[in-house]
């Protein structure tokens, strides 16, 4: 959605600017997922909520991070979105997509760096199985662990390897990640 009249239309008429579709993705979500800024502005100065999680426990601040961009994570963060969230977080959302502008920030603004998913997966492991070396190497330089087991016992080297990465996984061996 990035019909601004058409939301003020409908806001005017009483639709409630935290309205969800059948995923309980709020407007705000589908603002940050897809970029619009313009709407995410309208939504948060209407006092769209920031930290709602849709049915997959995602907030628009992961969703931005995965699929949208910096600006949007900046907007947000800015407006008091939380960078370290239980669970599934955006710093793992950002290195699931290799959004490396987008991890320098939410490092800057404190988000940790070996936080983890509920299975165990850190930020550096899911770099390393999507195959994003310059995010491996940054999350390296920024000493993340790479010798942290995800819940199945595998390292982000491991994972490197499982999918075939096998410069990423030479670069964890190389940064003491255990063989």
């Amino acid at each position: 959605m990035n019909d601004i009249p058409v939301a003020e239309t409908l806001f005017a008429k009483g639709m409630d600017v935290n309205t969800t579709d059948p995923n309980a993705n709020t407007l705000l979500m589908l603002a940050a997922r897809d970029s619009h800024i313009d709407m995410a502005k309208r939504l948060l100065e209407r006092r769209a909520k920031i930290a709602a999680r849709n049915r997959y426990g995602e907030t628009a601040l992961m969703l931005a991070a995965g699929k949208g961009g910096l600006e949007m994570v900046k907007l947000l963060v800015e407006h008091g979105a939380g960078v370290n969230q239980p669970g599934w977080n955006p710093l793992i959302y950002a290195a699931w997509q290799g959004k490396t502008e987008v991890i320098k920030y939410l490092l800057e603004k404190g988000a940790e760096i070996d936080a983890v998913s509920p299975n165990g997966i850190s930020a550096l492991m899911m770099a390393a199985r999507e195959g994003h070396f310059d995010t491996v190497k940054l999350l390296l330089w920024e000493i993340a662990d790479p010798n942290l087991k995800s819940d199945s016992g595998m390292t982000a080297r491991d994972w490197a390897l499982k999918a075939g990465n096998t410069e990423i996984a030479d670069l964890l061996r190389r940064a003491g990640a255990k063989e």
